[in-house]
Protein backbone atom coordinates (compact mmCIF):
# COMPACT_ATOMS: atom_id res chain seq x y z
CA UNK A 1 0.00 0.00 0.00
CA UNK A 2 2.86 2.35 1.26
CA UNK A 3 4.71 1.22 -2.20
CA UNK A 4 1.67 2.60 -4.37
CA UNK A 5 1.35 5.48 -2.50
CA UNK A 6 5.09 6.56 -2.84
CA UNK A 7 4.40 5.61 -6.85
CA UNK A 8 1.54 7.75 -7.10
CA UNK A 9 3.54 10.71 -5.38
CA UNK A 10 6.30 10.14 -7.81
CA UNK A 11 4.09 10.62 -10.90
CA UNK A 12 2.61 13.67 -9.28
CA UNK A 13 5.48 15.39 -8.51
CA UNK A 14 7.42 14.74 -11.68
CA UNK A 15 3.66 15.60 -13.91
CA UNK A 16 3.40 18.80 -11.72
CA UNK A 17 7.29 19.53 -12.74
CA UNK A 18 6.38 18.58 -16.06
CA UNK A 19 3.65 21.34 -16.74
CA UNK A 20 6.18 24.01 -14.90
CA UNK A 21 8.81 23.56 -17.68
CA UNK A 22 6.20 24.06 -20.35
CA UNK A 23 6.65 27.77 -19.41
CA UNK A 24 10.12 27.28 -17.26
CA UNK A 25 13.83 26.85 -18.90
CA UNK A 26 16.35 25.32 -16.70
CA UNK A 27 15.79 26.58 -13.11
CA UNK A 28 15.41 22.68 -12.04
CA UNK A 29 16.71 23.17 -8.53
CA UNK A 30 14.51 26.07 -8.16
CA UNK A 31 11.49 24.60 -9.59
CA UNK A 32 11.85 21.10 -7.35
CA UNK A 33 12.44 23.16 -4.10
CA UNK A 34 9.05 25.01 -4.63
CA UNK A 35 6.96 21.63 -5.45
CA UNK A 36 8.84 20.13 -2.36
CA UNK A 37 7.98 23.02 -0.37
CA UNK A 38 3.99 22.84 -1.39
CA UNK A 39 4.07 19.40 -0.12
CA UNK A 40 5.18 19.84 2.95
CA UNK A 41 3.25 23.31 3.92
CA UNK A 42 6.69 25.24 3.62
CA UNK A 43 7.46 28.62 2.50
CA UNK A 44 10.22 29.93 -0.12
CA UNK A 45 12.47 32.89 -0.31
CA UNK A 46 13.53 33.36 -3.82
CA UNK A 47 16.35 35.37 -4.05
CA UNK A 48 17.17 36.82 -7.69
CA UNK A 49 17.50 39.85 -10.04
CA UNK A 50 14.45 41.38 -11.91
CA UNK A 51 13.35 39.47 -15.01
CA UNK A 52 14.69 35.91 -14.16
CA UNK A 53 11.04 34.08 -13.82
CA UNK A 54 10.32 33.91 -10.30
CA UNK A 55 6.87 35.52 -10.67
CA UNK A 56 5.77 33.28 -13.89
CA UNK A 57 7.30 30.35 -11.38
CA UNK A 58 4.94 30.43 -9.10
CA UNK A 59 1.93 31.26 -10.91
CA UNK A 60 2.50 27.99 -13.38
CA UNK A 61 3.13 26.23 -9.56
CA UNK A 62 -0.05 26.99 -8.90
CA UNK A 63 -1.99 26.56 -11.99
CA UNK A 64 -0.32 22.87 -11.89
CA UNK A 65 -1.72 21.73 -9.10
CA UNK A 66 -5.34 23.42 -9.17
CA UNK A 67 -4.78 25.69 -6.59
CA UNK A 68 -5.92 29.30 -5.73
CA UNK A 69 -3.43 31.82 -6.27
CA UNK A 70 -2.79 35.69 -4.70
CA UNK A 71 -0.16 38.31 -5.99
CA UNK A 72 0.83 40.99 -3.30
CA UNK A 73 2.78 43.57 -4.59
CA UNK A 74 4.62 45.17 -1.68
CA UNK A 75 5.52 48.63 -1.25
CA UNK A 76 6.75 51.06 1.79
CA UNK A 77 2.98 52.24 2.37
CA UNK A 78 1.32 48.83 2.39
CA UNK A 79 -0.34 48.43 5.42
CA UNK A 80 -1.63 44.81 7.09
CA UNK A 81 -5.04 45.84 6.31
CA UNK A 82 -4.30 45.40 2.72
CA UNK A 83 -2.80 41.99 3.02
CA UNK A 84 -5.47 40.33 5.21
CA UNK A 85 -8.75 42.15 5.23
CA UNK A 86 -10.41 44.73 7.55
CA UNK A 87 -13.88 44.78 9.56
CA UNK A 88 -16.48 46.68 7.10
CA UNK A 89 -19.51 48.58 7.89
CA UNK A 90 -22.43 47.03 5.65
CA UNK A 91 -26.25 48.19 5.97
CA UNK A 92 -29.30 46.01 5.35
CA UNK A 93 -32.51 46.67 3.49
CA UNK A 94 -33.95 47.45 6.85
CA UNK A 95 -31.82 50.14 7.89
CA UNK A 96 -29.54 47.59 10.33
CA UNK A 97 -25.96 48.32 10.13
CA UNK A 98 -23.52 45.68 11.22
CA UNK A 99 -19.58 44.80 10.76
CA UNK A 100 -18.79 41.91 8.08
CA UNK A 101 -15.07 40.94 7.79
CA UNK A 102 -14.01 41.71 3.99
CA UNK A 103 -11.16 39.00 3.32
CA UNK A 104 -7.75 40.27 2.02
CA UNK A 105 -5.27 38.67 -0.65
CA UNK A 106 -3.67 36.42 2.30
CA UNK A 107 -6.86 34.21 2.24
CA UNK A 108 -5.66 31.81 -0.55
CA UNK A 109 -3.05 28.74 -0.91
CA UNK A 110 -0.50 29.28 -3.05
CA UNK A 111 0.25 33.57 -2.36
CA UNK A 112 3.29 35.44 -3.96
CA UNK A 113 4.66 37.97 -1.56
CA UNK A 114 6.56 39.73 -4.59
CA UNK A 115 9.33 42.02 -2.89
CA UNK A 116 8.55 41.20 0.32
CA UNK A 117 11.92 43.33 1.96
CA UNK A 118 9.90 46.43 0.55
CA UNK A 119 7.12 46.26 3.57
CA UNK A 120 7.73 47.49 6.36
CA UNK A 121 8.00 46.06 9.78
CA UNK A 122 4.32 46.45 10.63
CA UNK A 123 3.27 44.28 7.48
CA UNK A 124 5.94 42.08 7.89
CA UNK A 125 4.89 40.89 11.26
CA UNK A 126 1.32 40.42 9.97
CA UNK A 127 2.17 38.21 7.12
CA UNK A 128 4.71 36.41 9.55
CA UNK A 129 1.52 35.45 11.52
CA UNK A 130 0.08 34.05 8.70
CA UNK A 131 3.33 32.17 7.55
CA UNK A 132 3.26 30.36 11.16
CA UNK A 133 0.27 30.33 12.25
CA UNK A 134 -1.67 29.87 8.99
CA UNK A 135 -4.37 32.15 10.68
CA UNK A 136 -5.00 35.84 11.69
CA UNK A 137 -6.30 37.69 13.72
CA UNK A 138 -8.30 41.03 13.38
CA UNK A 139 -10.18 42.92 16.40
CA UNK A 140 -9.91 39.58 18.58
CA UNK A 141 -11.43 37.13 15.73
CA UNK A 142 -9.70 34.01 14.93
CA UNK A 143 -9.77 33.75 10.72
CA UNK A 144 -8.07 29.89 10.16
CA UNK A 145 -6.17 29.74 6.90
CA UNK A 146 -7.10 27.20 3.88
CA UNK A 147 -4.65 24.16 4.02
CA UNK A 148 -2.32 23.67 2.14
CA UNK A 149 -1.38 27.68 2.45
CA UNK A 150 2.25 28.79 1.33
CA UNK A 151 4.04 32.20 0.91
CA UNK A 152 6.51 32.16 -1.99
CA UNK A 153 8.81 35.10 -1.09
CA UNK A 154 10.54 37.39 -4.02
CA UNK A 155 13.63 39.90 -2.73
CA UNK A 156 15.78 41.31 -5.38
CA UNK A 157 19.85 41.43 -3.51
CA UNK A 158 20.93 44.16 -5.89
CA UNK A 159 18.53 47.57 -5.28
CA UNK A 160 18.26 47.83 -1.38
CA UNK A 161 17.05 51.66 -1.54
CA UNK A 162 13.74 51.73 0.14
CA UNK A 163 13.69 48.45 1.66
CA UNK A 164 13.30 46.75 5.05
CA UNK A 165 15.56 43.82 5.32
CA UNK A 166 13.47 40.80 7.05
CA UNK A 167 14.40 39.87 10.81
CA UNK A 168 15.77 36.89 11.28
CA UNK A 169 12.60 35.40 13.26
CA UNK A 170 10.86 35.99 9.44
CA UNK A 171 13.93 34.36 7.82
CA UNK A 172 13.90 31.09 10.08
CA UNK A 173 9.52 31.00 8.76
CA UNK A 174 11.19 29.87 5.27
CA UNK A 175 11.79 26.90 5.10
CA UNK A 176 14.27 26.79 1.95
CA UNK A 177 15.92 30.40 0.56
CA UNK A 178 16.49 29.68 -3.19
CA UNK A 179 18.80 31.51 -5.48
CA UNK A 180 17.81 32.19 -8.69
CA UNK A 181 20.72 32.16 -11.30
CA UNK A 182 20.53 34.10 -14.68
CA UNK A 183 20.21 31.77 -17.67
CA UNK A 184 22.91 30.36 -19.63
CA UNK A 185 23.02 31.06 -23.30
CA UNK A 186 21.27 27.74 -24.44
CA UNK A 187 18.43 28.37 -21.98
CA UNK A 188 18.47 32.37 -22.95
CA UNK A 189 17.74 31.17 -26.50
CA UNK A 190 15.01 29.28 -25.30
CA UNK A 191 13.32 31.27 -23.71
CA UNK A 192 13.13 34.00 -26.32
CA UNK A 193 11.86 31.56 -28.59
CA UNK A 194 9.10 30.64 -26.09
CA UNK A 195 8.70 34.51 -25.18
CA UNK A 196 8.52 36.29 -28.43
CA UNK A 197 5.78 34.20 -30.41
CA UNK A 198 2.22 34.36 -30.00
CA UNK A 199 1.90 31.32 -28.89
CA UNK A 200 0.42 31.18 -25.45
CA UNK A 201 1.23 28.11 -22.89
CA UNK A 202 -1.55 26.88 -20.87
CA UNK A 203 -1.10 24.25 -17.93
CA UNK A 204 -3.72 21.49 -16.80
CA UNK A 205 -3.83 20.71 -12.81
CA UNK A 206 -2.27 17.76 -12.28
CA UNK A 207 -3.62 17.68 -8.26
CA UNK A 208 -5.67 18.67 -6.04
CA UNK A 209 -5.53 19.78 -2.53
CA UNK A 210 -6.72 17.05 -0.79
CA UNK A 211 -4.29 15.07 -2.63
CA UNK A 212 -1.45 17.14 -1.56
CA UNK A 213 -2.42 16.74 2.07
CA UNK A 214 -2.48 12.96 1.56
CA UNK A 215 1.24 13.12 -0.09
CA UNK A 216 2.07 15.02 2.56
CA UNK A 217 1.45 12.57 5.71
CA UNK A 218 3.31 10.03 2.92
CA UNK A 219 6.68 12.17 3.36
CA UNK A 220 6.17 12.45 6.91
CA UNK A 221 6.04 8.39 7.00
CA UNK A 222 9.27 7.77 5.83
CA UNK A 223 11.83 6.88 8.37
CA UNK A 224 14.81 8.29 9.25
CA UNK A 225 17.89 6.11 10.84
CA UNK A 226 19.31 7.38 13.72
CA UNK A 227 22.89 8.31 12.27
CA UNK A 228 20.69 10.20 10.14
CA UNK A 229 18.92 12.49 12.44
CA UNK A 230 22.65 12.80 14.33
CA UNK A 231 24.63 13.90 10.94
CA UNK A 232 21.88 16.57 10.44
CA UNK A 233 21.89 17.85 14.05
CA UNK A 234 25.38 17.83 14.16
CA UNK A 235 25.28 19.75 11.25
CA UNK A 236 23.18 22.18 12.31
CA UNK A 237 24.81 22.65 16.11
CA UNK A 238 28.24 23.24 14.32
CA UNK A 239 26.85 26.34 12.29
CA UNK A 240 27.18 27.81 16.07
CA UNK A 241 30.29 29.15 16.64
CA UNK A 242 30.26 28.98 20.61
CA UNK A 243 29.63 24.48 20.12
CA UNK A 244 32.47 22.53 20.87
CA UNK A 245 32.63 21.26 17.32
CA UNK A 246 32.53 24.31 15.38
CA UNK A 247 35.56 24.40 12.76
CA UNK A 248 37.59 27.32 12.85
CA UNK A 249 35.93 29.34 10.19
CA UNK A 250 32.41 29.52 11.89
CA UNK A 251 34.13 30.94 15.22
CA UNK A 252 35.86 33.77 12.71
CA UNK A 253 33.23 34.50 10.94
CA UNK A 254 29.59 33.57 12.42
CA UNK A 255 27.55 35.11 15.21
CA UNK A 256 24.09 32.76 15.27
CA UNK A 257 23.78 29.71 13.78
CA UNK A 258 21.16 27.74 12.18
CA UNK A 259 17.56 27.23 14.58
CA UNK A 260 16.16 23.40 15.09
CA UNK A 261 13.95 24.31 12.03
CA UNK A 262 17.32 24.10 10.13
CA UNK A 263 17.43 20.58 11.58
CA UNK A 264 13.57 19.74 10.90
CA UNK A 265 14.25 21.18 6.88
CA UNK A 266 17.39 18.86 5.99
CA UNK A 267 15.38 15.97 7.31
CA UNK A 268 11.71 16.90 5.71
CA UNK A 269 13.85 17.76 2.23
CA UNK A 270 15.54 14.15 2.65
CA UNK A 271 12.44 12.16 2.91
CA UNK A 272 11.11 14.03 -0.25
CA UNK A 273 14.49 13.25 -1.90
CA UNK A 274 14.31 9.29 -0.85
CA UNK A 275 10.95 9.33 -1.82
CA UNK A 276 11.82 10.37 -5.83
CA UNK A 277 14.09 7.72 -5.74
CA UNK A 278 12.13 5.22 -4.85
CA UNK A 279 13.33 4.50 -1.76
CA UNK A 280 11.48 4.62 1.76
CA UNK A 281 14.51 5.51 4.19
CA UNK A 282 16.56 8.70 4.38
CA UNK A 283 19.89 8.82 3.31
CA UNK A 284 23.49 11.08 4.50
CA UNK A 285 23.68 11.91 0.44
CA UNK A 286 19.86 13.03 1.05
CA UNK A 287 20.38 15.53 4.14
CA UNK A 288 23.98 17.06 2.54
CA UNK A 289 21.94 18.02 -1.04
CA UNK A 290 19.76 20.21 1.03
CA UNK A 291 22.08 21.63 3.31
CA UNK A 292 22.66 25.01 0.95
CA UNK A 293 18.54 26.06 0.65
CA UNK A 294 17.88 24.27 4.10
CA UNK A 295 20.40 26.72 5.92
CA UNK A 296 21.87 30.05 4.43
CA UNK A 297 19.36 31.58 5.32
CA UNK A 298 19.50 31.16 8.81
CA UNK A 299 22.64 31.89 9.51
CA UNK A 300 23.70 35.15 10.54
CA UNK A 301 27.18 36.54 10.15
CA UNK A 302 29.23 38.71 12.48
CA UNK A 303 30.85 41.75 11.58
CA UNK A 304 34.06 40.27 10.41
CA UNK A 305 32.07 37.91 8.02
CA UNK A 306 30.32 40.93 6.33
CA UNK A 307 33.71 42.98 6.34
CA UNK A 308 35.53 40.47 4.59
CA UNK A 309 32.16 39.96 2.06
CA UNK A 310 32.15 36.24 3.02
CA UNK A 311 28.81 33.92 2.09
CA UNK A 312 27.00 31.45 4.04
CA UNK A 313 26.39 29.14 0.96
CA UNK A 314 30.56 29.32 1.36
CA UNK A 315 30.44 28.05 5.13
CA UNK A 316 28.31 25.40 4.74
CA UNK A 317 30.03 23.91 1.61
CA UNK A 318 33.37 24.08 3.91
CA UNK A 319 31.54 22.40 6.93
CA UNK A 320 29.96 19.53 5.07
CA UNK A 321 33.69 18.83 3.77
CA UNK A 322 34.87 18.89 6.97
CA UNK A 323 32.33 16.30 7.98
Amino acid sequence: MIEEKAEQFRHTYRSIRKQIQKRMVGLEEVIDRAIGALFLGGHVLLEGVPGLGKTLLVRSLAESVDLNYSRIQFTPDLMPADIIGTNILLQSAEGQKAFRFQKGPLFTHVLLADEINRATPKTQSALLEAMQEHGITVSGQRYQLEEPFIVLATQNPIEMEGTYPLPEAQLDRFLYKVLVPYPAEEELLTILNRTTTEEVIRLEPVVGREKIREFASLIYQVPAAENALKFAAQLTLKTHPEHPQAPDFIRKYVRYGSSPRGAQALILSAKISALLQGRFNVAIEDITEAALPSLRHRILLNIEGQAENISTDFLITELLKSK
